[in-house]
């Protein structure tokens, strides 16, 4: 029996010492956290490098927007000044004189603006050839060596006699207002010229195109010309003859006839027109 339990008291003589060395961990305390562990590797943290005088923005936040555009328009001055905005507008007061309004702000009187751009066109202030010395207000319709320009007004007209001759279409009329638009031009940016085919012949001797073109206009425009004068003349003798015949109110032949002649610058007019045109654009392209 002893030498049964000699082998366990030999070992509980080791095995008591050792539990004896361990320190008891109090209650309600928490365990030391591991070391931290030194062998991984951790990649460094770089921050984007900024310019001197730069604030550091948030990278969430959307990129700023660029600038609103505010000199959608220019306005030339006669003092040599240009200005710009986004907004032009003319305003004519029923007591007052015309102005420019500039972004809603900014007023200028006409008598002191050369040129001004709004979102109808480009316009220029400038005296009109053979007229008084008062400004008008013309529209740019083409640029160029020879730049195109009009003005559009209101005309009272009480006959059917205009500056062309006679028109078929007002004879017998009531009158009334009209629109009337007048057409100019610039050679190299000189003075204004009434854009008539003499002019431009006169303006375009270094084009032989342009020549040819312009001389078939005026021969066109020579035409349109007797049209109305013949057509006017034959429909007033068929008017008398149709009233002074010996057998009552009869229509005269010659009204018919006066028929086919009024028809002839409508189709000639439009060729002298298409042939001004080409010419202005044949010089312009210096073919």
């Amino acid at each position: 029996m002893l030498l049964r339990l000699l082998p366990l008291l030999t070992l509980s003589a080791f095995v008591r010492p050792a539990l004896g060395q361990q320190t008891p961990r109090e209650l309600n305390t928490v365990p030391a956290p591991a070391p931290p562990d030194t062998t991984r590797a951790v990649a460094p943290v770089t921050s984007p490098v900024l310019a001197p005088g730069t604030p550091a923005s948030d990278p969430r936040q959307a990129p700023p927007l660029p600038p609103a555009n505010t000199s959608r328009y220019s306005v030339g001055l006669k003092s040599g000044q240009v200005l710009r905005g986004y907004d032009v507008q003319v305003r004519s007061p029923v007591f007052g004189r015309t102005f420019l309004l500039v972004d809603g702000q900014q007023k200028l009187d006409f008598n002191d603006v050369r040129y001004y751009e709004d979102e109808t066109g480009f316009y220029v202030r400038t005296t009109l050839p053979g007229r008084s010395k008062r400004e008008s207000t013309l529209r740019r319709d083409r640029v160029g060596r020879i730049s195109l320009y009009s003005i559009t007004t209101q005309q009272y007209s009480n006959n059917g006699f205009g500056p062309g001759g006679y028109s078929p279409y007002g004879y017998g009329g009531f009158g009334g207002y009209r629109t009337v638009r007048n057409e100019y031009f610039s050679k190299d940016n000189g003075p204004i010229e009434d854009l008539s085919i003499r002019n431009l012949q006169l303006a375009t001797t270094d084009n032989a195109g342009s020549q040819q073109l312009l001389a078939d206009a005026r021969r066109y425009q020579t035409l349109t010309t007797l049209s109305y004068v013949g057509a006017g003349g034959l429909l007033l003798a068929g008017v008398l003859s149709s009233f002074g015949g010996s057998n009552g109110l009869s229509v005269s032949p010659l009204v018919y006839a006066a028929i086919p002649l009024a028809i002839v610058p409508l189709v000639i007019g439009g060729k002298s027109q298409n042939n001004v045109k080409q010419a202005v654009l044949l010089y312009n392209t210096g073919r």
